[in-house]
């Protein structure tokens, strides 16, 4: 008999939400395990970032139940709290305070929310700064930088809150193509070390090299999720032959 699998780190059982008569999530289920990487994609308008944007609260969910680390989330201030201490967000935007320095951008959140020293704060910022590659910029402002080192910046500044978890919503659909590399070989050396990743991408080179289980969402529904062996070489529903054909001609 085969071991149990520990408990996920996130569960969304039968999760459902609407935008007025809209229904955006219909019925979603999904089980992630802790250091599972999860590739979601599909077309626009599918419901993959408002699925991730539910796990932290940013949006509510109407029906069904979201657990991350044990804990509900619900309409009750101090589990969303708790939950948001554990998980790291990435935008398609950069969202850096563009009057604070890289380094004051990075600092502010552990010494207002971690209650950190400043010392500790810039400590664990210029580790975070030197791992995403870009230690030498510390002391420039957001709008001197490029568009991918500005992504890695926020890859940073979310990794000082110290999470167990990161989301990444279309990280890299802001960026000139040849800055996407510069952000997702950061995010390959995060997947290497072992932290739990959901990432919202049309990148499917990066689907294929990172992800334990790639998910295709469409019309508010999960319809296929398969580990990317299987994904991209057998897809067993129509709706995803159709969707890579269209991706991957381009």
């Amino acid at each position: 008999m085969s071991a149990a699998l520990p408990k996920p780190i996130i569960e969304m059982n039968a999760v459902s939400k609407w935008y007025g008569k809209f229904q955006v999530l219909d019925n979603v289920s999904l089980n992630v395990q802790k250091g599972e990487r999860v590739v979601i994609c599909g077309p626009s308008g599918s419901g993959k970032s408002t699925l991730i944007r539910c796990i932290n609260r940013l949006e509510e969910h109407q029906q069904g139940q979201i657990w991350v680390n044990g804990i509900e989330m619900n309409d009750n201030v101090r589990n969303i709290n708790r939950i948001r201490l554990s998980i790291g967000m990435l935008f398609q935007q950069f969202n850096l305070f563009p009057h604070l320095s890289v380094l004051d951008n990075l600092t502010i959140g552990p010494r207002l929310v971690r209650k950190m020293s400043q010392k500790q704060a810039t400590e664990l910022a210029m580790h975070y700064l030197e791992k995403v590659h870009i230690g030498n910029q510390a002391h420039k402002f957001p709008l001197q930088l490029s568009g991918g080192q500005q992504q890695r910046v926020a890859i940073a500044r979310a990794l000082c809150m110290q999470p167990e978890i990161m989301l990444f919503d279309e990280p890299t659909s802001a960026l000139d193509p040849e800055m996407i590399k510069e952000v997702l070989d950061v995010m390959l050396d995060l997947a290497e070390g072992g932290m739990t990743m959901i990432v919202v991408t049309h990148e499917m080179g990066f689907a294929r090299t990172v992800a334990d289980n790639v998910i295709l969402m469409a019309d508010g529904r999960i319809v296929e999720s398969a580990p990317p062996a299987r994904f991209f070489s057998q897809p067993e529903h129509p709706r995803t032959r159709q969707f890579l054909e269209q991706i991957l001609s381009h």
